[in-house]
């Protein structure tokens, strides 16, 4: 929305054209988008109505917290994938918002940060945000988490996620495995998300699962991994079907998946 709005010079529906295509997944980013417009529509300024979703996407992000809270015991350690906090969304957060949550309500929790390849959000971001609030966190490569679950040193998992719908969640790729092994296991899984990334009209297997380019698969640090004419596949984003998840936590309450 910000984004939006600050395009002063440049017309409207093609920015939000323009915005929209920059990550097709993300239901919340078309709702954002045409909210903004609607606003600019009924004679308010486009900074005046991303203002407004700012401030509003935090009050939804505490209730989430809120909720969230309740179902997280003094002593857990939380699992998360990629990054659903304060630097994803308006400065508390989703998934790493419920964590704070406990965390500010005297709860003894910690936390470990699956890396997130092939742009390492886990690891950048997910991790510095709970070491900013000094949490206790560990980081893992994507392809531990399972073994974390067998030793038993995780209570929870709690993601966030950019489409819910009929039939699941769509979130950032890897999410699915983490699900598998949380089911293998009985630990519970949980999805933070606003209710502005709800899709009611479509099944999830009806999202556009972006594939990404690949040099992020071949590179780290600007060097390649592999030889740089390897075939490479992608995607972005991946599925958790409904039946893998415990509950999604929104900001009216926690639903059952659908």
């Amino acid at each position: 929305a910000m984004a939006l709005a600050e395009c002063h010079n440049v017309n409207l529906d093609e920015a939000a054209v323009k915005i929209k295509q920059a990550r097709p997944t993300a239901i919340n980013l078309f709702w954002a988008v045409d909210e903004v417009l609607k606003a600019v529509d009924s004679g308010c300024s486009a900074i005046d109505a991303a203002n407004k979703m700012y401030n509003d996407d935090i009050k939804v992000n505490e209730k989430i917290g809120e909720y969230g809270n309740t179902v997280i015991d003094d002593g857990d350690t939380i699992l998360t994938h990629c990054n659903a906090g304060a630097l994803a969304c308006a400065g508390y957060g989703t998934a790493l918002g419920v964590i704070r949550t406990a965390h500010n309500s005297g709860k003894n929790i910690s936390v470990i940060c699956d890396e997130t390849r092939p742009l390492f959000q886990g690891g950048r971001l997910s991790v510095f945000e709970m070491q900013q609030e000094n949490i206790p966190v560990q980081l893992i490569v994507d392809s531990a988490a399972g073994f974390m679950m067998q030793q038993g040193k995780v209570d929870k998992v709690v993601i966030g996620a950019d489409r819910v719908a009929e039939g699941g969640v769509a979130n950032k790729i890897g999410s699915l495995m983490v699900a598998v092994a949380a089911n293998r296991y009985d630990i519970p899984f949980y999805v933070a998300a606003p209710i502005s990334t709800f899709d009611f009209e479509n099944n999830i297997f009806d999202t556009t699962i972006e594939q990404r380019d690949k040099n992020e698969v071949l590179c780290i640090n600007d060097k390649f991994i592999a030889n740089e004419n390897t075939e490479v596949s992608n995607p972005a984003f991946d599925i958790v079907e409904s039946d893998l998840i415990t509950g999604i936590i929104t900001e009216e309450g926690i639903k059952k998946p659908f």
